[in-house]
């Protein structure tokens, strides 16, 4: 792609930005004395309807800025580099169900516990995230606002979820946090190809567990209207 494809796209997408932002239904689930006084008194059924609309902007957001992220930093030769040598996800050590078998088979409860390991494992990793693309010499505005609005949304998701978790299984306030268990090493300062590598690969996974979240919770929506018929 020439760097005129790219920078129309930016601009594009630029304009775009707030009207996209604008379009998002937010949790509002905290208020300024930070309690969950607002999510409760939403009824089960909407509430889920916003985490999973939640869930599908933070992955729409989270695909557009892997892409631009590429496009301006990740030469091909790179690309096949990243999927040749493996590099794995943060969250490959988290029992989270993969197949189609497995997830068919997990309860409601495990479902929102998967989607909560996943959202709190990446909590961490995008603040660092935020701190890294600083520092690259002509990262652009967009990307670095996208990361933030992210970040941010992401904790938003989390309460959501957790909000969500007492309402549907009356379950107390879940406290594990999973990006307190050494899933992310960052140690000295490493060479550019490294970096851009390790950058690259947590857009990526980050872009791929969105997802994930996004399946999980419209797999739950589906098993509370269509039981016999969620494949």
């Amino acid at each position: 792609m020439t760097m005129t494809t790219v920078i129309q796209r930016a601009v594009w997408v630029l304009f775009l930005w707030p009207y996209l932002l604008t379009c998002s239904l937010p949790l509002d689930c905290r208020e300024d004395h930070g309690s969950f006084s607002r999510c409760p008194s939403i009824s089960q059924e909407k509430l889920l309807d916003r985490v999973i609309q939640h869930a599908e902007l933070i992955y729409r957001v989270s695909e557009e800025s892997c892409s631009l992220f590429e496009e301006m930093f990740v030469p091909f030769p790179l690309q096949l580099q990243r999927n040749q040598a493996g590099y794995a996800c943060i969250t490959k050590t988290l029992p989270i169900p993969s197949s189609k078998s497995e997830i068919q088979q997990i309860s409601d409860k495990w479902l929102l516990h998967s989607v909560l390991m996943l959202v709190q494992s990446w909590i961490e990793p995008l603040v660092y995230l935020q701190a890294t693309l600083d520092r690259y010499d002509g990262a652009p505005d967009m990307l670095l606002n996208k990361t933030k609005w992210v970040s941010e949304k992401l904790i938003s998701l989390e309460q959501g979820v957790v909000v969500l978790i007492k309402k549907m299984l009356n379950e107390g306030m879940t406290t594990t946090a999973y990006s307190e268990q050494g899933l992310l090493q960052f140690d000295g300062q490493p060479e550019m190809l490294e970096s851009v590598m390790r950058d690259y690969t947590l857009l990526s996974c980050f872009k791929k567990d969105a997802h994930k979240m996004e399946i999980l919770l419209k797999l739950l929506k589906c098993r509370q209207t269509d039981t016999y018929n969620c494949a």
